[in-house]
């Protein structure tokens, strides 16, 4: 099984949103086959707590565009690792210590990247 047409779209446009907002290390991997609760994540880097909160106001103002809405939205009172959970995908934001320290994209790199297109 693979990402749903419709999932790597809002991919793309998390993706894109976030790198709009200088986010670093942009990244996503199609974990549908691992994960039956979603079908794809993308993780990107911020260098600062106030750059994580506009890279996360800017991809919840892109998905919602898209007629995407969050589902479950946990870690913005910290500002060290969004999660913003929208069933077919998840999009984590964290701050670069946080990223290295959990290295997400180690933990899944068995799935495959998405070619994210960025411009």
């Amino acid at each position: 099984m693979t990402a749903t047409d419709h999932a790597l779209d809002l991919v793309r446009t998390a993706a894109q949103a976030a790198a709009d907002k200088l986010a670093t290390d942009v990244l996503a991997f199609d974990v549908s086959d691992q994960l039956v609760i979603t079908d794809a994540f993308v993780i990107c880097s911020a260098g600062n707590d106030r750059q994580v909160k506009a890279i996360v106001d800017a991809v919840e103002d892109a998905l919602r565009e898209a007629d995407a809405k969050p589902v479950r939205r946990e870690g913005e009172r910290d500002g060290r690792w969004v999660l913003l959970d929208y069933a077919e995908i998840v999009v984590h934001v964290q701050h670069e210590e946080e990223r290295q320290f959990y290295a997400l994209e180690r933990l899944w790199r068995d799935c495959p990247t998405i070619d994210l297109q960025l411009t």
